[in-house]
Order: C-alpha cells, then structure tokens, then sequence
C-alpha cells in the first residue's frame, strides 16, 4: 500500500514541469555548439566554464551536462505517486493501469531503439538511450509505487549495494586487452587499485553486453561499447528514479507547505555526501556512463536540490511567469526529445533555403553556429509553444 490515501484530483506540480522543461533545454542546447564556440577562446574563464558544462566529463567526474538523464529518470518517479494517484480517482483497475505501465514500458524502450537506429543500415539494437533505460525499469517502478517510504529505501539500499558488489567481485575473462573491448587508444581514464574494477569496458556490465547485444542481428559484432555505455545500468538507473518516487510522494503527502522542501533537501544533503565520501574513500567512483552506486547518490542529491529549488520558487513562492517557456518544453517532454534527435537538421536546412546558407554570419564567424543553432532550437520551442496552447500533448 501507498504511504497515504490517493487524493481524488491531485494538484500538478508546476515545478515539475518546469524543471523537467530546464532539463529538455539542456539536451537541446546541444544545437547551439557551445564547445566549438569555446575553443575559439582558450584563455577565458568563462568559456571554459560553459565549454566543460556543455558536455559529458570524460569518465570520472560531473558536468551540468552528465545531469540531463539522471534529472530526467528522477522525475519520471516524482511523477509517479500524482499518475497513480489521478488513475485510481478515474476508477480504473489495477489491471488497466498494470497493463498500461507494461505499454509504457516498451513503448520507451523501442523508442530509444528507434532513435539510436537513425542513419544505421538496420535496427541498432542497444539499450543505453535515456528512453529506453528508464522503459527496461519502469515496471519495477510502477510496483514500487504501491509500497511504503520504508520499504523502498529498503529496496534502493539493495539495489545499490548488490550493484555494487557485482562490479567488486567482476574477473575479467581469460585474453582479455583493451583492445578486443574497443576502448580507444590512448584511453587514459582507467582507475587503479580497488577502483579499476569501475574502469571502462573492464566490468560486468560490459560483459554482459558482449552477450547480450550479440543475440540481436547486427551489422558487426558487438565487443563493447567505446564509452562504456550498457544496458545493465538500468538497474541503479531505477535507483535514481526511487530516488524521485520517494520525493514525489513527499510532495504529494504534504500537509504543510514548506515540510517538503525541507525533506528534499536534507535527503539532497545525505545522498550527495554519501556519493562523494564513496568515491573519496576510493570504495566506488562517481562515473556517470555506467551509473555506479556512487553516481545514483551523487546525482541523486543534486537532483533532489533541483527539485527543491524549482518548487520552492514556483509551487511555494507562486513566483510562475519566469517559468512559461521551460513549462511550455517540460508539458511536452517527449515531443522535444523525439524533435531534437530528428528534426534539427531539417529546420537546419529550411532555414538555410529560406534565409540564405549564410545568413547566420551576421553575427560574426565565430558565433555563426551557436546563431544558427539558436534559431534551430527556437523553431522547435514555437511548435512546443503551437501545442501547448492547443493542448497537444504527447504522452506515452
């Protein structure tokens, strides 16, 4: 059972529409080039800064950039206890809604296939998009909606404690080099010493995939992905999403407006320290591409902090107008991931037949292409902005 009755019509969380708009705006501003801007400027501080925020770290480490699918996953279980708590006040049955979990679920996981299959001579099977892992974690999700706090703290401490101890007790298979596990050359990331057993494409997950994928038709055999990315990081990828089932159900619960800001926070506090003090003491690093526990901690708490800031200024404070074109991205999520990963080189191109291939040299050689990407990215917020107004919303 839910740790509370379902409200009858649960209030929308404004905020979390809006931090879910900031996190799609991320990912989108990948079209403004900020990395190639940057590079034009390798004595400024600033540049440097946006530069290495624009971007995933190499291995070790944490970018505003790396936050963009941990946020994403966190919200998919903030969202949760409002989802169950709206679908039980239309009378529908554990059936219909386990059924519908089920449909959510491969619908998410065969998109992302669909995405990563883009401009490949036949379907791509992987599993590591963003979509697809929060769609291989979704059932157990949905199941964990119906539990107390307790018990899911409970499951998030085995989740990551089994994680954990399946990548310290990983041998490396006979004849094993870097080479036959396509890790690219002059590779210089690898960790040594305890943590070398989080080390790229040197890990459990990565051997599963050598099997796993291979079971799939493929153009050439899969021997490891060059940035280590798996399909088993979807298990502590659902400790990220308990993460925001928990938050999500403080949120709903609340009795007095402020008390779950605060737990937000403190719970922000507690898992930031622990996956910083991890990686200190060298027992599990903070590396993003195969999610270790110390990463869902660390992560974790930086996206309860987000949680807690957006909330704060929005649902508590009333303080929306701000808001309005992150909401308008965060309302029709899947519409902005689905058009960023297809439509920007045919806005691109239109905009280059229609305004001339070198209208964006108006703002100069060097900020042509964050120019063009600009315009990209704005023509893609007014078809979000076309929708939302006509209530056009994209749900999977």
């Amino acid at each position: 059972m839910s740790d509370s009755p379902a409200l009858p019509k649960p209030e929308r969380l404004i905020s979390l529409d809006a931090y879910r708009g900031f996190v799609m705006f991320l990912m989108a501003a990948e079209m403004l080039q900020v990395p190639g801007v940057a590079s034009h400027f390798p004595d400024s501080m600033l540049w440097s800064w946006l530069k290495f925020h624009s971007e995933h770290v190499a291995w070790a480490g944490c970018s505003l950039h790396d936050l963009i699918q941990p946020s994403f996953s966190f919200m998919v279980g903030v969202a949760m206890p409002f989802s169950l708590a709206s679908r039980s006040a239309q009378g529908q049955s554990l059936l219909n809604m386990w059924v519908h979990a089920l449909w959510r679920s491969l619908a998410l996981i065969l998109l992302g296939v669909w995405l990563r299959s883009m401009g490949k001579p036949q379907t791509y099977w992987t599993f590591e998009d963003t979509l697809s892992q929060i769609g291989l974690g979704y059932p157990f999700l949905f199941a964990l909606g119906f539990a107390s706090t307790r018990r899911r703290w409970f499951l998030l401490v085995l989740i990551l404690v089994g994680y954990w101890g399946l990548f310290a007790h990983y041998t490396p298979p006979p004849g094993y080099t870097p080479a036959l596990a396509n890790v690219p050359q002059g590779w210089q990331n690898d960790f040594t010493g305890f943590a070398s057993h989080w080390n790229l494409n040197f890990n459990p997950a990565w051997d599963f995939d050598r099997w796993f994928l291979n079971l799939f038709p493929r153009a050439q055999k899969f021997i490891g992905h060059p940035a280590g990315y798996s399909t088993l990081s979807f298990i502590p990828t659902l400790g990220t999403m308990l993460l925001g089932l928990i938050g999500g159900q403080w949120l709903k619960d609340c009795r007095q407006p402020g008390q779950p800001a605060v737990r937000l926070f403190v719970a922000g506090a507690v898992c930031f320290a622990l996956g910083l003090l991890l990686n200190a003491l060298g027992l599990c690093p903070i590396v993003k591409k195969i999610w270790t526990p110390a990463w869902t901690l660390y992560s974790g708490g930086l996206c309860f902090w987000f949680m807690t800031l957006f909330y704060v200024l929005i649902d508590l404070s009333q303080w929306r107008a701000w808001a309005f074109p992150l909401v308008v991205i965060g309302t029709n999520s899947i519409a902005m991931y689905v058009m960023a990963h297809t439509m920007t080189s045919f806005v691109g191109q239109g905009l280059d037949t229609h305004l001339g291939k070198d209208w964006a040299q108006v703002a100069g050689p060097v900020y042509a292409p964050m120019a063009h990407g600009a315009a990209v990215l704005l023509v893609l917020w007014l078809i979000l902005l076309w929708m939302y107004r006509r209530k056009l919303f994209l749900r999977i």
